[in-house]
């Protein structure tokens, strides 16, 4: 043996397998208070552990080192494929998209869809934005109670689908509204896989009947939007995308597009109400980027610096995805454990956000701590993955920041949130969060 093979035999001897990485117990009622237990899991066993989530064994990868060996350095390691199609039912429900796809494949599909989702080209969305934000929240006050939760995703769904989907007329949203909610609900309510499989079909019969007219007015009449985009454009190998890949597309943006920033801005209209001092220094930020102005343009909206730093404490605090799934198809060592392809795993998000090493005091809300000079997120690299990172960093991520900046722009500014008394209010993981019993609030106008 020379002294090459050596060392390499001593440094694989060091390599714990994969029954030696600890195994974390939960209670129960896990989904329920999901921050705490990853975090308090990080502190004992470090930044990887295996726990059981929804019925299943799991690696759990946590921090910000983590992040980037499972989002950048050794990505080719991980699939989203496996991880979306295995852990969770994304594949199965609204079929193969740029969210679940790898490599390649990924790459050719990203390349398509960027253009539409520069932060410039959010110019053509935003007045949309606007006026449904506009439409939607005029009615709040006189409800007398409203769940901000439902408020805000009649909102976002609206603007996707109007932005995204090519459907324009009312009745066409309501009804897609409708059928999204069943498919959303459809994992929860089905007691078996028969009972999925039996639900699932004639509600992707009923997507198919709705879309396809829209994907073929758009073959023939293109325009400058993202869905006039995926509809002419081409597969890797230059032929034109199948009717069925472009609905895996769609669907996704519309989960992108509306369920996670509906999470998002929900819980940061909950946080700036419990926080009134630090909502006043934005609605000073408002009144001095707009004045008299009834609606932000674009270039205001980019410069709500006050604001986005309370955007960016929600997703810390309450990440829409608070885990990344991913199927393990190599080997990979980490942090002296060998990990074997077959393997499921997630790099943890809401783990990540809650280490105090980074985040000081996580549990707080601080939304100074991004701002100049602390930035405690820039100082260390994939501590702040609420979009994810690397190439499949989420493709949405601008249109969601100028939606949610756009529509707490407009609420904070024309009403008064008050708190209903003895709610239950926390945030419930699957694949998305949300608050579970939704988040009730009295809305006034201001004067």
């Amino acid at each position: 043996m020379n002294v090459i093979e050596g060392m390499y035999e001593k440094n694989m001897s060091n390599v714990l397998p994969y029954d030696a990485i600890p195994f974390v117990e939960w209670p129960p009622d896990y989904q329920h208070h999901l921050a705490s237990l990853l975090a308090q899991a990080y502190q004992r066993h470090g930044p990887i552990f295996r726990a059981t989530y929804l019925g299943q064994e799991l690696i759990f990868l946590v921090g910000p080192e983590a992040n980037r060996f499972v989002l950048v350095s050794n990505r080719h390691k991980f699939s989203n494929a496996v991880g979306w199609g295995s852990i969770f039912t994304t594949v199965k429900v609204f079929g193969r998209s740029v969210l679940t796809m790898d490599g390649a494949e990924h790459a050719h599909y990203r390349k398509v869809m960027n253009p539409a989702f520069t932060i410039n080209y959010m110019d053509r969305y935003v007045p949309l934005m606007n006026r449904v934000i506009r439409k939607c929240t005029q009615s709040w006050p006189a409800a007398g109670e409203v769940d901000v939760f439902k408020g805000v995703r009649q909102i976002t769904f609206e603007i996707a689908a109007r932005a995204l989907t090519g459907l324009e007329e009312d009745d066409e949203i309501e009804c897609f509204r409708t059928l999204f909610l069943k498919f959303f609900k459809l994992p929860m309510i089905a007691t078996s896989q028969e009972e999925f499989d039996a639900r699932l079909e004639p509600l992707q019969r009923e997507m198919r009947a709705l879309l396809l007219p829209k994907i073929e007015e758009r073959r023939k009449r293109p325009t400058d939007d993202i869905f006039s985009m995926l509809v002419q454009a081409r597969d890797e190998h230059g032929n034109e995308i199948s009717y069925k890949q472009l609905l895996g597309h769609i669907n996704i943006l519309l989960v992108a597009g509306h369920d996670t920033s509906t999470s998002l801005g929900t819980w940061l209209c909950y946080l700036l109400h419990q926080h009134p001092d630090y909502t006043q220094r934005v609605l000073q930020e408002q009144a001095a980027l707009l004045g008299s102005r009834g609606e932000p343009t674009l270039a205001d909206v980019k410069r709500m610096k006050v604001l986005a730093y309370a955007l960016s404490e929600a997703e810390r605090l309450y990440p829409p995805v608070g885990n990344g799934p991913r199927g393990v198809v190599e080997d990979f060592e980490f942090n002296g454990y060998h990990v074997p392809a077959g393997s499921k795993a997630f790099y943890s998000i809401l783990g990540s956000h809650m280490i105090p090493s980074i985040f000081a005091h996580p549990d707080a809300f601080d939304p100074d701590r991004f701002a100049s000079p602390r930035e405690e997120d820039k100082k260390c690299p994939y501590a702040l993955v609420g979009f994810g990172g690397g190439p499949h960093i989420c493709i949405g991520m601008n249109f969601a920041r100028v939606e949610i900046k756009a529509m707490l722009s407009h609420i904070l500014r024309n009403y008064i949130l008050e708190l209903i008394p003895g709610q239950e209010i926390y945030q419930f993981y699957r694949s998305v969060g949300w608050p579970v019993n939704g988040i009730r609030m009295r809305i006034t106008e201001r004067k």
